[in-house]
């Protein structure tokens, strides 16, 4: 659930990183921290605890500059810990991150012995480290970074800047939504250019937004972005108009967003029940069209956290007026059992945020081991949960 935003603005942005993170404070975090290249490098602020701390940090030691970005971090690797907050720094190169890098144990260890000294307990910093040494090693930091998205396996959104590069700004998106916002266009050709893990955390500064695919990696500069895909080949990402509406990202009169989200239920299962229901006639919409449940033995469900919750009101639902029996799965377990599947199967994979590494890699799984070929993505904003079906029925 951690939230990343950078600016490659043209006035200084430590103010508006620190606004897009409080854009992301409904994801939940437990430390936070900004970095602003300034003429003789990189500066962090960090602080353990809600964004007020880090407002405090900087009221007492500001950052001025014109490129730099924010995270707000859920801990996993190491405790929540200064250190352990991002951005993370190793050499000219300092970055954020959102997901896991899986095989971070083992790069830590090669790097280790290679002579590399660790500040902190996290997978992230490990990305940090082998980028400064593929610069080290003679790369512009393009190739440094395109380098490194060659030896991380697992599931990330990155973006890096660096030191002495007051135009440049790298994105890479694998698992773990990124997007990318364009500023208005000056005079001059120029223009701001703007990442984050949300859309939400950019509307204030932008309201046009591309997303990244699996395996792209951008490059913003004023000028010009440039997305390239997994191959290296420069693509197209559509560009997308953003309407983002207070309601989403305010928390209102509540003092946190879990009193929000309780005090709104009502209102949220009517936004719901708006997207599913044709009120002209009462009946659902057929937003599953070629899903035939009749031919299901059994329905599976699989999830992580308050997701896996919901779930289990689903499957009091589904087993009471479909009398279909329902299996609950753990997403984080679910691709590493072997899986006793019929064929006649339909998975339901339920997703809090819509991004959560372990549901969508699940997901994942499923298509590549069990050559399943029906996907149908809840349309967002109609369900309170984003969900995809899969059934076996018509490979």
């Amino acid at each position: 659930m951690c939230g990343i935003v950078g600016i490659l603005g043209s006035a200084n942005v430590t103010e508006r990183l620190v606004a897009g993170l409080a854009r992301l404070e409904y994801r939940g975090y437990d430390s936070a921290g900004v970095a602003v290249l300034q003429p003789d490098g990189v500066a962090m602020r960090r602080a353990v605890g809600k964004l007020d701390s880090l407002r405090v940090t900087l009221a007492a030691n500001p950052l001025s500059g014109l490129i730099g970005i924010g995270h707000t971090r859920w801990a996993t690797h190491g405790a929540a810990t200064e250190a352990n907050a991002h951005p993370h720094h190793a050499g000219p190169v300092t970055v954020v991150h959102n997901g896991i890098i899986e095989n971070y144990a083992d790069l830590r260890a090669e790097l280790t012995t290679g002579g590399a000294v660790f500040s902190s307990q996290t997978d992230t910093e490990v990305v940090a480290q082998i980028c400064a040494r593929m610069m080290a090693g003679g790369l512009e930091p393009v190739a440094a970074v395109a380098a490194t998205l060659g030896r991380i396996m697992g599931a990330y959104a990155l973006v890096f800047i660096f030191d002495g590069e007051d135009d440049l700004m790298i994105a890479a998106r694998q698992g773990s939504p990124l997007a990318i916002g364009y500023g208005e266009t000056d005079a001059a050709g120029d223009s701001e250019m703007f990442v984050g893990s949300d859309a939400l955390a950019l509307a204030a500064f932008s309201q046009h937004v591309s997303y990244l695919d699996d395996g792209d990696m951008a490059v913003l500069t004023h000028r010009r972005t440039v997305i390239l895909d997994r191959a290296g080949a420069e693509v197209v990402r559509p560009v997308q108009e953003i309407v983002a509406e207070s309601w989403a990202v305010d928390k209102g009169p509540y003092r946190h967003f879990m009193a929000k989200e309780i005090f709104e239920q009502p209102e949220s299962i009517a936004r719901a029940l708006r997207g599913l229901v044709n009120h002209q006639n009462g009946c659902l919409k057929p937003l599953l069209a070629g899903v035939d449940f009749t031919t299901a033995d059994r329905v599976v469900l699989v999830a992580c956290g308050t997701a896996h919750y919901a779930c289990h009101i689903a499957k009091y639902w589904i087993e009471r007026f479909a009398s279909l029996p329902v299996e609950i799965e753990i997403a984080s377990e679910f691709r590493y059992r072997d899986l006793a599947l019929s064929g006649r199967e339909i998975a339901i994979f339920v997703s809090q945020s819509g991004e959560t590494a372990d549901t969508l890699a699940a997901l994942k799984h499923l298509f590549i081991d069990k050559d399943t070929i029906f996907c149908r993505m809840w349309p967002h904003g109609a369900a309170t949960d984003d969900a995809a079906l899969v059934t076996g029925e018509e490979r």
